[in-house]
């Protein structure tokens, strides 16, 4: 039972640091891929007129229906939108970053 507890605690601790790296390699994405055309916080401006933000995503779309786009390739949107490919990780981590951003559906 003792080490149950002990272990309890432990997880306690890492899941959220783990979850935290998760997010922030999710921010890193954003950054590196969507940012010179996406607003990718909470408050900033598109640079592209057509691209929404990010952060507008969940009243376009279910953001779970995203996961398979991003990793068969998004190559749709705005209509000079770059390709973007992600590995599995990579989605898990950008969608769990955009979950982070969303503004509240009314």
């Amino acid at each position: 039972m003792k080490q149950f507890a002990f272990t309890a605690v432990l997880l306690s601790f890492a899941l959220p640091a783990m979850a935290d790296e998760l997010i922030e390699f999710g921010r890193e994405i954003a950054q590196v891929n969507c940012a010179s055309c996406h607003a990718i916080s909470t408050d900033d401006a598109s640079q592209h007129p057509e691209a929404p933000p990010l952060r507008e995503l969940s009243a376009r779309y279910p953001l779970d229906a995203l996961a398979e786009a991003f990793v068969q390739g998004i190559y749709v949107g705005h209509p000079d939108m770059p390709e973007f490919e992600a590995t599995v990780e990579q989605v898990d981590a950008l969608l769990a970053y955009l979950d982070t951003i969303q503004n509240p559906v009314p």
